[in-house]
């Protein structure tokens, strides 16, 4: 049963148990991407099933990971498939296992409020937003926001985190940032600004087919 219930897997050289940060940031791809589709049904056609389905899939998934074993949880058994060519990045299991437990809460509150109780409100649109942006810095940037919590509930330092974060050291010289790249960034979000100022009527105007391939019918 021990083998079955656990949290995190023994790997050698590493004092404790730890999970593969690869087929995580996969899972958290998938997951994102759902619930983006799902949110963005919901916006536009004001059509909740997808993400009534998309809630239940992301709290099935989540109980497992918790409270069974994350290599039980599907999403993650689907990472590794994906990602079974690339060499594992192993990252603590404790602090994984905190930011789970807050997905779980926000999960079972939006499964009782949306599915449940069929209702929706400005606290099921916070969690939504809450949970996308949760979801894209893991797959995108490999940073687990949920980790970053574990510090202040737990004493005793963090261990392996995606990237060596954990550790403190100097930054390689294709790390830093000088000071011309960040007056580029900044330019470039003036550029956007000033786009959507500039050519806010010209970029609204609806494109023509220009192969002629839509009826008559279907333009209007």
């Amino acid at each position: 049963m021990n083998k079955i219930v656990k949290f995190g897997e023994e790997v050698k050289d590493y004092s404790i148990p730890v999970l593969n940060e690869r087929e995580i940031r996969a899972a958290a791809g998938m997951l994102f991407l759902l619930m983006l589709i799902s949110i963005l049904v919901v916006i536009l056609k004001g059509d909740f099933t997808l993400l009534k389905y998309a809630v239940t899939i992301f709290l099935t998934d989540i109980v497992i990971r918790v409270f069974v074993n994350p290599k039980f949880a599907p999403t993650l058994i689907i990472g590794r498939l994906i990602v079974r060519n690339q060499t594992p990045e192993y990252v603590g299991a404790p602090q994984k296992k905190f930011a789970w437990i807050i997905g779980f809460v926000m999960a079972v509150t939006m499964y009782i409020l949306l599915v449940l109780v069929n209702s929706y409100s400005p606290v099921t649109g916070l969690i939504c937003f809450v949970c996308l942006i949760f979801l894209f810095f893991e797959s995108a940037f490999g940073i687990c926001l949920g980790c970053k919590f574990y510090p202040l509930f737990f004493k005793g330092k963090v261990q392996y985190c995606p990237g060596e974060v954990c550790e403190i050291k100097d930054r390689h010289e294709i790390q830093k940032t000088s000071v011309s790249q960040l007056l580029i960034v900044l330019a470039f979000l003036g550029w956007i600004v000033l786009s959507v100022v500039v050519f806010k009527d010209f970029y609204a105007e609806k494109p023509f087919d220009l192969f002629g391939l839509e009826t008559p019918a279907q333009t209007k």
